[in-house]
């Protein structure tokens, strides 16, 4: 939370060019049609294309902006940054997946990422043969094992990971810890904010200004309810985004995405009094979850689910299954031993879960 006052702490001299790879460096990107030209008028005889259009009533001829430019425009003035420190992914695993690619050596360099935490940093991880080390959260609260995951830094560690509130905990993670990490490492700190609208605490998203080596990542999956389209940000130093767009595909968000987000972005208050349910509507079942006998925490949430320990997750599980009530069993994830993940629904399908968990023997 950047409202607390703490210390400044200096942050170390970096540059992403010291930890770039070699072949990144060296990477002449593709050039697309709509990089050399990027006027909207004039007769379009350079990239291949149908001059006819296709059976859809709509034009989806043409290939979509390859930067995004109206939407990042929209993006920077909701967010308050500057557009080129903007990119904008096929979901934040395109962006997750380009960290890797870019500063960390197949066979050679490390990450740091901190159990139990969101999946896809290790999948990732292993799909480009990058080291994993894992510095477990602190049991019980959920917080940053600062001092552990400095001694883990290694000269091969390039990226760390950070999941803020966390998932599947649902915790906000300390900034001061997240600072001192920021300040400490030649590295890159990611901070996945995926859940931060829900949170009562804002983003770190204006750090980026103060911490070079900062990567934010957001998304448009949850508060604003478009997991269908697959769109995920990152936020960055405009270096760093020059290395997102130099490996992106050339045209990685398509014309409907961005066209149905521009106007997703025009009705901001929606989203936010949609925002504004799910937090109530998780505050009444943090205060009902706790009353069931089987229940045996509810955790504090700062995103749009909760984390639930239960006398027996794998029974309870299956049984909700059963009643066509579908959550998740987060029993194997490190920390997480018994604990079901509980997304907040509709008023009605709260109801509906609650009046199960009342017939669960």
């Amino acid at each position: 939370n950047t409202s607390k006052k703490y210390p400044k702490i200096k942050p170390m001299n970096f540059n992403p060019e010291n930890i770039l790879r070699e072949n990144i460096k060296n990477l002449t990107p593709y050039s697309s049609a709509r990089d050399e030209y990027k006027g909207t008028e004039g007769i379009f005889l350079d990239a291949n294309e149908n001059p006819y259009g296709s059976p859809l009533s709509a034009d989806y001829n043409r290939y979509p902006d390859p930067l995004q430019v109206r939407v990042k425009e929209k993006i920077s003035i909701l967010k308050g940054v500057s557009k080129e420190t903007v990119f904008l992914g096929n979901g934040s695993d395109e962006a997750i997946d380009i960290l890797f690619r870019a500063f960390c050596e197949p066979g050679k360099d490390d990450v740091i990422i901190c159990p139990p935490t969101y999946g896809m940093y290790e999948v990732s991880a292993n799909i480009n043969n990058v080291n994993i080390i894992k510095v477990p959260l602190i049991t019980e609260t959920f917080q940053l094992n600062v001092p552990a995951i400095l001694g883990s830094i290694t000269t091969g560690t390039k990226l760390i990971f950070i999941c803020c509130p966390n998932n599947p905990t649902g915790n906000e993670v300390a900034w001061q810890s997240i600072k001192k990490i920021l300040a400490s490492f030649n590295g890159i700190v990611v901070v996945d904010e995926a859940y931060i609208d829900f949170a009562g605490y804002g983003s770190l998203i204006h750090e980026i200004i103060n911490y070079p080596n900062l990567v934010i990542l957001q998304t448009f999956s949850k508060s604003w309810g478009l997991a269908g389209l697959r769109l995920g940000m990152a936020f960055a130093c405009k270096q760093i985004i020059d290395v997102f767009n130099k490996i992106k595909p050339p045209y990685n968000i398509n014309s409907v995405s961005q066209n149905l987000l521009s106007e997703a972005l025009d009705n901001k208050l929606k989203a936010d009094a949609r925002v504004k349910e799910i937090m109530y509507e998780r505050r009444i079942l943090s205060s009902i979850l706790p009353e069931f006998p089987f229940v045996t925490r509810v955790y504090p949430s700062e995103a749009n689910f909760i984390l639930v320990k239960v006398t027996d997750a794998l029974h309870l599980y299956q049984y909700l299954t059963s009643r066509h009530i579908i959550v998740r069993d987060r029993s194997k994830i490190a920390l997480c031993e018994n604990c079901l993940r509980i997304s907040v629904g509709t008023a009605d399908e709260n109801k509906k879960l609650i009046n199960a968990l009342k017939d669960y023997t």
